[in-house]
């Protein structure tokens, strides 16, 4: 049994909201009977860590210890019995269920490397520069503060990084008229996200609260943080949510 990198779920700081049970495109974690995350099977477990994205506690991280390697076969017909053909069809290194890998892909679908195809000067402005719409800084949401006054009261954005770079319009359709705290649910260390926006938004009050996120998978968690952060902030106050495609256009909502 060789030493290889696998997905540790931390019990204590588990709150069962099974949000990375779907994430696992290999279907590799489930809810036990005291409604905390447990692996399957290791041998499902591709250590890749696409479930980490979404875990609102940060319950789960990668570790390197000796364990049974990852069989993409045997993790294709899990999910292939328990989800669906077309569930299955999504499980790392084995399309179609015959072991071949996914080229170019490491896991996550969000991480898939794909080309968009633009016309020429698509993306310039019909004339002059166009003006910023941020009217505040930090923004990052790990340096931010809570008790900035111009939070108070404000029309407040929360969006993932990589909304600003897709949609073009990003300053003019989101951002005007705004407050602004950007995070990546993916990248970011997001321990403590939630007790610092809850705080933020219960020091403030804000007036409306947006989140913007893109339609990969992972982008999710950041929706998820924000309404848990309401939740535990105690304001009464309706999620907003706005997601852009990676062709840059939003996504209308249904």
């Amino acid at each position: 049994m060789a030493k290889r990198k696998i997905v540790e779920i931390d019990r204590d700081t588990c709150d069962g909201c099974g949000l990375c049970t779907t994430a696992c495109a290999e279907g590799a974690l489930a809810l036990d009977g005291e409604n905390k995350a447990v692996l399957v099977r290791e041998i499902y477990c591709d250590g890749l860590g696409a479930c980490l994205d979404v875990c609102p506690t940060g319950a789960l991280k990668v570790v390197e210890r000796e364990s049974d390697g990852y069989d993409p076969r045997a993790a294709f017909d899990h999910v292939l019995k328990t989800r669906g053909a077309a569930a299955a069809a999504k499980v790392h290194g084995a399309a179609g269920g015959h072991g071949h890998p996914h080229a170019g892909h490491g896991g996550c679908p969000g991480s898939l490397a794909r080309e968009i195809a633009r016309e020429p000067g698509s993306g310039l402005a019909p004339a002059g520069e166009v003006p910023s719409s941020l009217t505040q800084w930090p923004i990052q949401l790990h340096l931010v503060s809570p008790a900035a006054p111009y939070f108070k009261g404000s029309d407040l954005l929360v969006a993932a990084d990589c909304t600003a770079f897709a949609l073009g319009g990003f300053h003019g359709r989101l951002l005007e008229g705004k407050k602004l705290v950007i995070a990546c649910p993916k990248l970011d260390e997001t321990a403590g996200y939630i007790e610092k926006l809850a705080e933020l938004i219960r020091t403030n009050g804000p007036a409306s609260l947006t989140v913007a996120i893109m339609t990969v998978p992972c982008c999710s968690g950041l929706e998820r943080l924000v309404r848990i952060a309401v939740e535990r902030s105690g304001v009464a106050i309706e999620v907003k949510k706005v997601v852009v495609g990676i062709d840059g256009r939003i996504v209308p909502a249904r």
